[in-house]
């Protein structure tokens, strides 16, 4: 069967499944085993697929990474530091909108894989009193945290994108950089310009409650930048970071007075439903290693009549869609970047571009899976206003590219 069609088939059932409400994970288990029985409908490749996923350290620096996500947000929901830092933040930026963009935003730069669960609570703890949709506070903690992708020196899709093709780190940042600014403006422009709220209305409190808030808001924050420094200084995994971080957190939190329940953290972090959809995501992800479809749609691109950048774009933007992750579109484009182009700024940022649009338009990403499970949101009504600003965006980058080549 045409690669092209098998796909195309398998998106149909993928699409269908979550019409019905099926979680996830098992969607995209259906769509893979379908890849395998049309593909290579041998035992052997299952097993190898389901033992490779178990076997990559990847797996367990997600699972843990998120487990340990959930025990600090669980740490500053129920010692009040996460409300209090939400109400110093509105008295600095006199409103709610800020908040609600910039705080994803701001996590964002932490390159921790789901990590949107822990900007998620902020978003709805800044929310509360506004009226919009758990589908609009989804897209809005979804889209914020991936502003980024494009110029962020930390994210492993960008340090990997720049070894791979043989183009100078910094020039590739200050090449796409401007993505950036795209990106934050459309998305305000699409998900925060709409909501109706006084923008001149601040929180009052009194001196002792305002240095509180203050306090509260160092303690939600130093997680986040210690994190960050962690990861980037001394090159922890964001497992091994986010698990440092999290102990911590409880000790500080006793000792300043803040009552925490160790037994709620450690079982209330046990969330088997949204670990259930991580892990069938992965195998899916395996499955389509170990059938050799990324590779059949590489070669099919390679050999069509197609542009080199067009090829480029195109490609991109599906594997992006299968593998959810700049880890992984950059693995597989990159090198054919490389081999057509080699230090190409224009080329290899087309690649990245599209790829990062793919990413964030499939079910495959872990950041969109924790913010649906989080918002109990539908996932089509999440996911529209954020394929909305993906057209505009590539639109933009595409004439700007074309005019600029």
């Amino acid at each position: 069967m045409n690669i092209f069609l098998l796909l195309t088939i398998t998106m149909a059932l993928i699409i269908f499944l979550l019409r019905r409400h099926i979680p996830i994970g098992p969607c995209m288990l259906a769509g893979g085993l379908l890849i395998w029985v049309v593909k290579t409908p041998e035992l052997s490749y299952l097993v190898r697929a389901f033992t490779e996923t178990l076997s990559l350290s990847r797996t367990y620096d997600i699972i843990l990474a998120l487990y340990f996500v959930m025990c600090l947000e669980i740490q500053l929901r129920t010692s009040g530091a996460l409300e209090g830092m939400v109400k110093a933040l509105q008295r600095i930026f006199s409103s709610a909108k800020f908040t609600l963009a910039v705080m994803p935003a701001f996590l964002g730069l932490l390159p921790s894989l789901g990590g949107a669960r822990f900007s998620a609570p902020i978003v709805e703890e800044a929310s509360k009193d506004i009226d919009i949709t758990q589908e609009h506070k989804a897209a809005i903690n979804f889209w914020f945290r991936h502003i980024f992708e494009f110029s962020s020196p930390i994210i492993p899709g960008m340090i990997m994108a720049c070894s791979i093709a043989g183009v100078p780190f910094s020039e590739f940042i200050k090449h796409l950089f401007w993505l950036t600014i795209v990106a934050f403006s459309v998305g305000w422009f699409v998900l925060i310009r709409p909501i109706k709220i006084d923008v001149t209305k601040t929180t009052s409190a009194d001196d002792d409650e305002a240095r509180k808030n203050k306090f509260d808001l160092i303690l939600s924050l130093a997680p986040v930048i210690i994190t960050f420094l962690l990861v980037v200084l001394f090159n922890f995994n964001a497992s091994i970071s986010m698990g440092v971080v999290t102990v911590g957190m409880y000790f500080v939190l006793r000792f300043s007075n803040r009552y925490v329940n160790l037994k709620e953290i450690i079982l209330g972090a046990c969330d088997y439903k949204m670990f259930l959809n991580v892990l069938c995501i992965l195998y899916f992800i395996q499955i389509l290693t170990v059938t050799n479809v990324l590779n059949e749609i590489v070669v099919a691109f390679q050999s069509s009549p197609l542009p080199v950048p067009v090829i480029i774009a195109c490609v991109s933007l599906i594997i992006g869609i299968l593998t959810g992750m700049s880890q992984g579109h950059v693995a597989i484009v990159m090198p054919i970047v490389a081999a057509m182009q080699t230090g190409s700024l224009n080329l290899a940022g087309v690649a990245m571009a599209f790829g990062v649009a793919g990413q964030m338009l499939t079910p495959t990403h872990m950041c969109l899976v924790v913010t649906i499970d989080y918002f109990k949101s539908n996932f089509f009504q999440s996911l529209k206003p954020i394929a909305i600003i993906e057209v505009i965006i590539l639109t933009i980058f595409s004439v700007y590219t074309y005019f600029t080549w």
